[in-house]
């Protein structure tokens, strides 16, 4: 498997020229990189100018790896090439490195640049990305992988300390600036010139330390060793990347390998999701909730998204207005924060008649009140974030057991709480730092069997559990939280504004039919998309009627599994409803909610016309689009499975055949919403559109549309 590494965009305030002399002076010898052993200049040029300089240079490492790995492979060093390109005119350097030892068994690539900031010219930027791929090491290839991730992480905080030491070295001998280079007045005028009236030239930097760390990691198979200094620095760049200092600020500690993930996972959501970006704390959630896996957290992440699209959870906070019976017996509400600033939420769970309650409101809507209180929550913790200026990203929840009996065991009850469960873990990981539960009596082991399968064991770490008072003193509540702020009926001094709750007054039970009628609006169903199943040969086709001209067709959809191709076409004729024939194998049936419009016998371009370019879709992307009709008539959407090697006159690739057997059962799923508005009450792709709202408003720092003007539509991915 390939390793891969990006960093976030590290900010010096320095000049580009004063980084340039700080990076020379790791050279010809560094002693804060032992692991170098020297380079020998391969080739080098000098534009007339000397504006451009590119170095290419043979480096040496010391192999850092265990003695017996080293007489395996029998090295004790490694070599790398590394190329550097430095343009003083563009105030840029470009490091380019890659190994030369074990090239045949070992492929390490490495980029570094530094760049001037596109906001501050007198600041220097610097990236770094780099991949690593083990193809074979003496079957030694997952040792030789974990020895170079714990070693290229511990060498990209030595960069930047070299960097950081040289740079504070020059201030120290007083160079505080350097001179940009100018273009001379001309060459002939210049051999005459006195010396010190010579235009001034910074020094080239020396990037051997680089290419060879790099090396030596090369050599032990690891994803490239940090070959450039960095230092972290409060700005952000550029609008589409992360700055380190953000990170810190706003994230949190994270290792140069969670960074990466962080990065790597963010820029494919910005690929496929355009305009639709969840907030970075969001997304970093879902990587802890995984380990950082990058595949596993995407996969979750995305699931995610689309539950948040098709059930209108961003506009929660917005239109949620819990019914009186919640406000008055609901035993829960937000008190202040612990001691480390997060935002505490307090559940009096033995004082709350549960099946009163859902009696009185159903499932449905005590789901969606604490669903409300999730979203709340985020809010508090970006809230909280400002205001104590450190990444505070989760919440604390007390909850107090005193009450608790079997009657809070009544089955329909403890059902209701394990969807609540279930739905909170998938969509809100790692939103809760600590979960204290007090007063818990005999019967709370009970409860916790039947919820104890449910919950994360992230999630079950975070637990600490308290019977009968013990929870008072040291070691207990006042270690969480501040003794000012202990609430009332705790044994504090504190009064907390949440209702006491109490038995449900049976007159305010609704009936079976009233709850069902209830529900016809819950959650689950108040939705404005459709789904639908693509299967091999059996695409998913709507049908839209058009009875003026120039009339606008709108749609919105996602793409759940597998990949599929997005047509539309028009047609005089109405279609109707194929009706397959069972008895024949070879015309497959369509599976669940599958439906097909265009017949056998149809002709195209004669019995209907494609009017659309056709549109790739991969899984997980979300496209957003529109279409101005021409004419009048039958327009028909239509999503089938995408073959990789489909309208090509070659013969399939490799590759192609094994992705598409891997494709489970070789089936499709598609999300979809689409609207026919007129054309003057259209005002551009999506403005109309209410599924483009779920622009994941309270994940989202801000929404834009991106888009691909095609003729008369308008698609945007």
């Amino acid at each position: 498997m390939v390793q891969k590494y990006q960093s976030p965009v590290r900010v010096y305030k320095y000049t580009f020229e004063m980084v340039m002399a700080a990076y020379e002076k790791r050279f010809p010898t560094c002693p804060l990189i032992p692991v170098f052993l020297g380079s020998e200049k391969l080739s080098e040029y000098k534009s007339e100018d000397e504006s451009l300089h590119i170095v290419e240079r043979s480096c040496k490492l010391n192999v850092d790896a265990p003695r017996l790995l080293k007489k395996i492979a029998g090295v004790e060093y490694v070599s790398f090439i590394q190329k550097n390109t430095v343009n003083w005119k563009e105030r840029t350097l470009l490091i380019e490195a890659h190994n030369e030892t074990f090239s045949n068994r070992v492929i390490v690539n490495e980029v570094c640049s530094y760049r001037v900031h596109p906001d501050n010219e007198e600041w220097t930027c610097f990236e770094q990305s780099a991949s690593l791929d083990i193809r074979s090491f003496f079957g030694f290839e997952s040792t030789v992988e974990k020895i170079a991730m714990r070693q290229y992480t511990s060498n990209i905080k030595r960069g930047k300390e070299v960097i950081e030491h040289y740079l504070n070295e020059l201030t120290a001998q007083g160079v505080k600036h350097i001179p940009r280079w100018t273009p001379r007045v001309t060459v002939a005028t210049t051999e005459t010139m006195p010396e010190n009236s010579r235009p001034a030239m910074a020094p080239l930097p020396d990037l051997r330390v680089e290419s060879s760390e790099l090396l030596a990691h090369c050599s032990t198979k690891e994803p490239l060793t940090s070959l450039c200094g960095q230092e972290t620095l409060p700005v952000t760049p550029d609008a589409d990347k992360l700055d380190a200092d953000y990170i810190e600020r706003y994230l949190g500690q994270l290792t140069p390998m969670q960074e990466s993930c962080l990065i790597q996972l963010r820029q494919w959501l910005q690929e496929t999701h355009k305009g639709k970006i969840p907030k970075d704390e969001h997304i970093l959630r879902f990587l802890r909730a995984r380990d950082f896996n990058i595949e596993k957290a995407r996969e979750i992440l995305c699931q995610s998204l689309t539950w948040r699209k098709q059930y209108q959870v961003d506009y929660i906070l917005q239109v949620w207005r819990p019914p009186q019976v919640l406000v008055d017996y609901y035993t829960g509400g937000w008190h202040y924060h612990d001691r480390d600033g997060r935002p505490l939420y307090i559940l009096r769970l033995g004082q709350m008649d549960t099946k009163g309650l859902l009696k009185a409101v159903g499932e449905e809507a005590i789901l969606r009140h604490v669903l409300s209180i999730n979203e709340d929550g985020q809010k508090r913790c970006e809230e909280n974030t400002k205001v104590f200026g450190r990444p505070i990203t989760s919440w604390t929840c007390l909850v107090d057991l005193e009450g608790l009996n079997m009657r809070h065991l009544w089955r329909p009850g403890v059902k209701a709480l394990l969807r609540i469960i279930e739905v909170v873990e998938a969509n809100y990981p790692e939103t809760l730092g600590r979960l204290l539960i007090l007063r818990a009596p005999r019967v709370f082991p009970v409860l916790w069997t039947l919820v104890n399968p449910f919950i994360n064991e992230n999630t079950r770490q975070k637990f600490l559990i308290y019977s009968g008072n013990n929870y008072q003193g040291t070691g207990g509540l006042i270690d969480y939280i501040d003794k000012e702020i202990v609430p009332d009926f705790l044994g504090g001094d504190c009064l907390c504004n949440i209702p006491e709750g109490g038995m449900v007054p049976k007159s305010l039970y609704q009936t079976e039919e009233m709850l069902e009628n209830a529900d016809q609006i819950k959650l689950w169903t108040e939705t404005i998309y459709q789904s639908a199943t693509v299967v091999k040969g059996g695409p998913h086709e709507k049908l839209i009627e058009i009875l003026e001209a120039s009339s606008v067709i709108t749609w919105d959809f996602d793409i759940l599994k597998g990949d599929v191709v997005f047509n539309i076409f028009h047609s005089k004729r109405a279609p109707q409803i194929s009706r397959k024939d069972s008895a024949s194998p070879l015309v497959p049936l369509p599976i669940g909610n599958n439906v097909q419009l265009i017949e056998k016998n149809w002709v195209l371009g004669v019995d209907y016309s494609p009017v659309e370019t056709p549109l790739i879709c991969r899984e997980g992307e979300s496209v957003q689009g529109s279409h101005v009709t021409r004419w009048p008539g039958f327009y028909i959407l239509q999503w089938k499975m995408h073959s990789p090697w489909s309208g090509s006159s070659n013969l399939p690739r490799v590759d192609d055949v094994l992705a598409s057997l891997q494709v489970s059962s070789h089936k499709c799923k598609i999300m979809f919403y689409t609207e026919v508005l007129a054309s003057e009450d259209f005002r551009g792709s999506m403005t109309s559109l209410e599924s483009c709202h779920s622009g994941f408003s309270q994940l989202s720092a801000g929404t834009t549309t991106s888009s691909q003007s095609q003729s008369s539509s308008h698609i945007s991915r």
